[in-house]
């Protein structure tokens, strides 16, 4: 039986660093087992605006970092028996692959192959109707909205009969980020499906792994506070899982960043609402009694994972019509460039109410502790700003009526002229919003498939 086996991870999302996972697949060619590369690009809105994209052109809706992404590892990972395991495939996997293929044709690399896994969109069997009346456990109201799009978390069973068929690459759509991981780890290690304590240790490793460079000091480091060497290479993290379980975690080779016991726990705790019950398809993970120790330069063994089996629901994120975000921006720099920026907010908000715009609007400052602003954007206008300096005008307003969001935008627009004085760098955006929720549904009528897509001709 395989003792180890090595996954890297290329991306943690969407718009992550496109060469990351070149030095991982460097690092990775030299070992002695089963190597696996993944990309974690995949969230619920991510998704959402995929399956928008999917319904204005069929033959797109995958994810568009696919091609970037894989243009930088294709041939090495194909060369040094690295599989790919990645969620780009979005709203249309076999989209995906067929764009695969083409890039291989493009970069030369022959006979690869591609394996899907399909089945977890709802819409599939289930119509609009039936989706809106599941609960929500979250997000917001879907009550009339048309249903764009709902798609179930499928765990990492899909993800090993994948691998079962002699791949190169799996492309999924919705599945768990662990699923990745713990996909590949079934496939090697043969883990039943009652292996509770295997299956959650596979479940954290692949939690580590997920968002790429934050377990290896990316998003922990702070100046002064949590100092991080190299941030500018930032190495992307590599687990090695064994059969027994345990875990070490480490990064690519002649890399910055930094592997730490205190980089993995950030990370570990990250999105875990219940250390002891931390749920997904395949087992509910308890971390309370994980242990972790160094076991050399950034390398950290992590053990003692626990699981149960997991709920008898899925999850499934509902996408729905969301109607239109008005956006602009105007900047006001110099002497006394806070009070103009004022003025110019309480211009836009009394046009706008004399237009007669209703609609949910945020008009802030931004410099001035914005974040803490709340809608009425009153909070920050008693913060100990400077008069002088640089400061950012943003209106903003989420409306059904396209008309409304440009109207908005045109009064910022207007500032140039009609003051106050001193604005420019206008910058403006209409965009189409999908609003998204969480249901759950009993697994039952979900069925996920996993199928081969010969190269092409």
């Amino acid at each position: 039986m395989t003792q180890t086996v090595y996954i890297g991870s290329g991306a943690g999302f969407a718009g992550d660093r496109l060469d990351a996972g070149v030095a991982v697949v460097e690092t990775l060619k030299d070992r002695d087992g089963p190597k696996y590369l993944i990309f974690e690009v995949m969230g619920e809105r991510t998704l959402a605006i995929a399956q928008r994209i999917k319904m204005r052109n069929p033959e797109l809706g995958y994810s568009p970092y696919l091609e970037p992404y894989l243009r930088n590892v294709l041939v090495a990972a194909k060369q040094h028996g690295v599989t790919i395991v990645a969620n780009l495939g979005n709203a249309n996997p076999m989209g995906g692959a067929k764009r695969v293929h083409e890039l291989a044709e493009e970069l030369g690399v022959k006979g690869l192959r591609v394996a899907v896994v399909l089945g977890d969109d709802l819409l599939a069997f289930m119509d609009g109707d039936e989706v809106a009346a599941l609960p929500t456990i979250e997000g917001v109201s879907i009550d009339g909205k048309e249903i764009v799009a709902a798609n179930a978390y499928l765990g990492a069973r899909p993800v090993a009969e994948a691998l079962k068929l002699d791949v190169d690459i799996v492309l999924v759509g919705r599945t768990t980020d662990a699923a990745l991981v713990l996909g590949p780890l079934i496939h090697e290690f043969g883990w039943g499906e009652t292996d509770w304590d295997l299956l959650a240790s596979g479940t954290l490793a692949g939690h580590l792994l997920e968002c790429g460079g934050q377990v290896t000091g990316g998003y922990f480091c702070d100046p002064g506070f949590k100092d991080v060497p190299g941030m500018d290479n930032l190495g992307f993290p590599i687990g090695e899982i064994n059969a027994d379980g345990s875990i070490v975690i480490t990064k690519a080779e002649n890399t910055g960043g930094l592997v730490s016991k205190a980089t993995v726990i950030e990370q570990m705790l990250y999105e875990m609402h219940d250390p002891s019950a931390y749920l997904t398809p395949d087992v509910s993970l308890n971390i309370t009694n994980v242990s972790l120790a160094e076991d050399g330069k950034d390398r950290i063994r992590v053990s003692g994972a626990r699981g149960a089996p997991p709920p008898e629901t899925l999850k499934v994120t509902i996408s729905a019509d969301g109607g239109w975000l008005g956006e602009a921006d105007m900047i006001y720099a110099g002497p006394n460039a806070l009070a103009r920026a004022q003025l110019a907010a309480d211009i836009v908000r009394k046009r706008c109410e004399r237009y007669g715009i209703t609609d949910p609007m945020r008009i802030e400052i931004i410099g001035t502790g914005a974040v803490f602003d709340n809608d009425t954007s009153d909070r920050g206008r008693g913060s100990n700003m400077t008069k002088d300096g640089e400061y950012r005008l943003r209106a903003a307003v989420r409306t059904q009526d396209k008309a409304i969001a440009k109207y908005m935008n045109d009064e910022v627009l207007s500032l140039f002229c009609s003051g106050p004085a001193g604005g420019g760098g206008y910058r403006c955006n209409v965009m189409g919003q999908v609003n998204t929720a969480s249901v759950l549904i009993p697994r039952e009528p979900v069925e996920a498939q996993a199928r081969a897509i010969e190269v092409l001709p």
